[in-house]
């Protein structure tokens, strides 16, 4: 992938057309708003910051259409959602308990070796756990794509080739937040994994989560529930090692060292980047070139500015 430029929220503060410049990237654009739902295409605010037209590929409506010329599809696809939210309640009771502990044993006072050890069991336990939640989750992908999926289902087929068209005539491709998990199956309902390849992609919020190895839902303080951090999907995998935090400085806590600590060396040795107003992180050829406005949570609790080659 020649560019992929990953920045924080767009809503308030945007960067998006700053971070183009800087980048040397040119129209035409072309937008997946997915996330958005029902507010699919509203470009408006989009354009007027770029200051030229953005073609949206209205995946929301493609995957509507679709359903509703083959209910069995819509049938197998609602299947597929149900398995994975079953998994997920489990996986949350499973996770509530292995993340106490490890919380507890961060907490305790005193750096002996019987508990450096216990300390390293416990994040291990958790790591474990994620990794098994992850293998569970492709394997539900997997059986579905294996009859579902562009490759073997002319509907989706017939998308998949006007996507492809569109995509390659954009001079870049914009994907933008909402809800991950609406995004993310859209993007994957029509294999966009392997239409991006190749292309200059710009993504944010949730569209950043979406293209690393693995979707992270967190929040500190939630307005209901236990706030762990949970591994909720996985993701397109266009980059690799990395784990995206939008809206970090609001949705964590990260004064609290300990915390910080257990989330860095839970998801290493993946980096947890956070994406704030104004962050930017461009990545050319596989090279991180340019970093601004992020932090990388470090193992010992603290956060580290990211400047570009580190």
């Amino acid at each position: 992938m020649p560019h992929l430029l990953i920045l924080g929220p767009q809503y308030r503060t945007p960067n998006l057309r700053e971070a183009l410049e800087r980048a040397g990237l040119e129209g035409p654009p072309v937008a997946v708003t997915a996330g958005w739902q029902e507010r699919e295409g509203e470009l408006g605010p989009l354009e007027a910051h770029l200051g030229q037209k953005v073609r949206d590929l209205r995946l929301y409506e493609r995957a509507e259409g679709a359903f509703v010329q083959d209910p069995e599809l819509h049938a197998q696809y609602r299947q597929r959602q149900n398995e994975l939210r079953a998994l997920q309640e489990i996986y949350r009771g499973r996770l509530a308990h292995a993340k106490a502990a490890a919380r507890e044993l961060l907490e305790r006072e005193g750096d002996s070796e019987i508990l450096r050890r216990t300390r390293r069991a416990a994040i291990g336990a958790l790591r474990r756990l994620d990794a098994e939640q992850l293998r569970s989750i492709a394997r539900v992908h997997e059986r579905f794509e294996s009859r579902w999926s562009p490759a073997h289902h002319p509907v989706l087929t017939r998308q998949h080739e006007e996507l492809r068209h569109l995509i390659e005539v954009a001079g870049y491709v914009c994907i933008a937040g909402g809800h991950v998990a609406v995004l993310l199956n859209r993007l994957r309902l029509f294999d966009l994994r392997s239409l991006l390849r190749g292309k200059a992609v710009i993504a944010w919020s949730a569209g950043a989560m979406a293209l690393a190895e693995r979707v992270i839902l967190f929040h500190d303080h939630p307005p209901q529930g236990a706030g762990n951090a949970e591994v909720f999907e996985a993701g397109l995998g266009l980059i690799k090692n990395a784990v995206f935090l939008p809206q970090a400085r609001t949705r964590l806590a990260l004064e609290d060292r300990r915390r910080v600590a257990l989330l860095a060396r839970r998801f290493a040795p993946a980096t947890c980047h956070t994406l704030d107003d104004g962050s930017v992180l461009h990545w050319q050829r596989g090279r991180l070139r340019q970093a601004a406005a992020t932090s990388r949570l470090l193992r010992s609790g603290a956060t580290e500015p990211l400047e570009a080659g580190a």
